[in-house]
């Protein structure tokens, strides 16, 4: 069986969840944290999750996951048949990795960590991050899902870091980046009805909780 390592509250961690659990393909959840020991280096190549154990084969970074799973696991497949409807679908995990969470991660520490960001950095991400939002609206279809007609694996993807993307800047800017975005609010939702979705946001929301359970008592 397959077993995907990483931990809960993990957005990427998540994405390549989500996609598993809609799959249908049977796996094997393994808690562990990013770290730079030989152990986790030997498994995980940068020292990040998640990673996947294939019968004690590694592969590391989700998208790479994600694109392995869709090779393996035909049944249910998160492209489309058309070469350009799957590129479109990359473009549009890329735009939400690169522009949209990787910026709001420099948010993190302080909305979610208790850290401190300085203000040069606030306008350097609001700035950046204007331009991702920008840019996923002019590429977001939701007819109804976020790349098209059928779900895919930008659906993960969005499920994953966008509801992170606008709790970070809603915490640290007093506003969400897509407050005056209305398509996406109804699109989330219908994405947290589905089974995966529901799934992946309670086993999120118990590690939270327990997270905050042992920083209380430490």
């Amino acid at each position: 069986m397959l077993k995907l390592c990483g931990f809960a509250i993990s957005n990427y961690y998540n994405k390549v969840k989500v996609a598993l659990l809609e799959k249908g393909v049977a796996f094997e959840e393994v808690n562990c944290w990013p770290s730079q020991e030989a152990d986790m280096l030997a498994r995980s190549p940068m020292g990040k999750v998640p990673y996947l154990d294939i019968d004690g084969r590694f592969l590391c970074e989700s998208q790479v996951i994600a694109e392995y799973l869709e090779e393996c696991y035909r049944d249910k497949p998160l492209y489309p048949p058309g070469a350009l409807e799957r590129a479109r679908v990359r473009e549009l995990v890329t735009i939400m990795e690169l522009h949209l969470d990787l910026m709001a991660r420099r948010l993190y520490g302080q909305a979610f960590f208790g850290r401190t960001v300085s203000d040069e950095a606030k306008q350097e991400v609001q700035k950046e991050l204007a331009k991702g939002v920008r840019a996923f609206k002019q590429l977001a279809r939701f007819s109804p899902f976020v790349a098209g007609a059928d779900f895919s694996l930008a659906d993960c993807a969005a499920g994953a870091h966008l509801p992170l993307v606008s709790l970070a800047t809603k915490i640290v800017f007093g506003r969400d980046v897509f407050d005056d975005y209305a398509p996406l609010r109804p699109y989330l939702k219908m994405l947290n009805e589905r089974p995966a979705f529901k799934k992946m946001n309670d086993d999120r929301k118990a590690a939270s909780e327990a997270m905050a359970a042992r920083a209380n008592k430490g």
